[in-house]
């Protein structure tokens, strides 16, 4: 168990927040190889999200919520949308989900709002990863490759022809791939994972169009400047995130499933904080006195005090983390005693 002197009450919140983010991934490193996964906030809530539109021909089916805005539900075509009694969202036959547009009955145009805003800051947060593990690499052909954790950067477009590529690593690790044209999967070209990789860690951020041919296979969150276009019989198990419009021919997108148990928090790093399932926290504290436990969100902000008050030494302290509210993502916890601060980098998961 590491603990480290608290030296951060004399400088500014800004850098505080630096120090906070760098000591928590050094305390994770350990065990997830890679940067630090993107926080989607409420755009992680769908499994497609557009600003101008979502289009269908042929039988596409969609596992998860998807939604426009600012575009009205009339730039949803090919749903044969249902609207709910309530206004509030529609259904269909070929989405295993809700659907939601700008224009439908309060508070959905707030909550389209903020899930567009949340996914051009994720993508913001993607492109600015700065001192890339691999940079160029294959001169951005990754067709017959195997992809290690790190973060990725192309100056060019990236291709993946037919002999597809393999994304490879533990549950725990991240990818982000940084990509500043287009990316394209050809006709048949599948992204397979191995090791236990996650669909829901592999971030695929990209300047411009976003192309799956036919029957192509992609794995991961999509986050695309422009277009995203999938054509006949292309599957994303991930999240296709556009800026403009998402264009789909009898395709299948299924939402990431997330590597946790019951919905629960799940810690980095086992040591002086413990995690429990049904949302509970077990800490310990060296000697008795006070202590606070709180949470943050990745830019800083306060979202929880879970403990604030006197601790016994030794003793296996337990306090509930209601999550009801909180957008899906990485946070950081942040336990002060005896002058010490233990910080753990978490995944809240819905």
């Amino acid at each position: 168990m590491k603990t480290y002197t608290n030296q951060l009450t004399s400088i500014r919140w800004t850098h505080f927040l630096g120090a906070m983010l760098t000591v928590a991934f050094m305390v994770s490193a350990a065990i997830a190889a890679g940067p630090t996964p993107v926080n989607l906030g409420t755009a992680g809530n769908f499994a497609s999200l557009a600003k101008t539109g979502i289009s269908t021909t042929g039988v596409t089916k969609i596992t998860g919520d998807i939604g426009v805005s600012p575009a009205a539900a009339t730039y949803i075509t090919g749903f044969g949308l249902i609207k709910d009694a309530s206004g509030t969202f529609a259904t269909s036959s070929l989405v295993v989900g809700n659907i939601y547009a700008a224009n439908y009955t309060a508070p959905t145009p707030t909550k389209m709002t903020t899930a567009i805003g949340d996914m051009q800051t994720a993508y913001t947060n993607a492109a600015g990863r700065m001192l890339p593990d691999y940079a160029e690499l294959y001169a951005g052909n990754l067709t017959g490759k195997t992809l290690t954790p790190g973060l990725y950067k192309w100056s060019t477009g990236v291709l993946v022809s037919a002999a597809g590529v393999t994304i490879s690593g533990t549950a725990t690790d991240v990818w982000i791939f940084q990509i500043a044209q287009t990316l394209t999967l050809a006709n048949g070209a599948m992204v397979t994972l191995s090791g236990g990789a996650q669909a829901s860690n592999i971030f695929w951020q990209v300047a411009g169009k976003v192309t799956l041919g036919t029957t192509a296979a992609m794995k991961g969150i999509i986050l695309c400047q422009t277009e995203i276009v999938m054509n006949t019989g292309a599957t994303l198990s991930g999240r296709a995130l556009a800026q403009t419009a998402v264009t789909l021919e009898a395709n299948a997108i299924t939402g990431p499933a997330v590597n946790v148990v019951e919905n629960v928090l799940v810690p980095q790093k086992s040591g002086l904080l413990q995690t429990y399932r049904n949302r509970s926290i077990e800490f310990t504290v060296p000697s008795n006195g006070k202590a606070t436990l709180t949470v943050y969100n990745t830019i800083g902000q306060e979202v929880a005090t879970l403990f604030n008050g006197e601790a016994e030494a030794g003793k296996d302290n337990q306090v509930q983390f209601n999550t009801t509210g909180l957008a899906k993502g990485w946070y950081f916890s942040k336990l002060e005693s005896d002058d010490k601060v233990n910080l753990d980098r978490m995944l809240i998961a819905k």
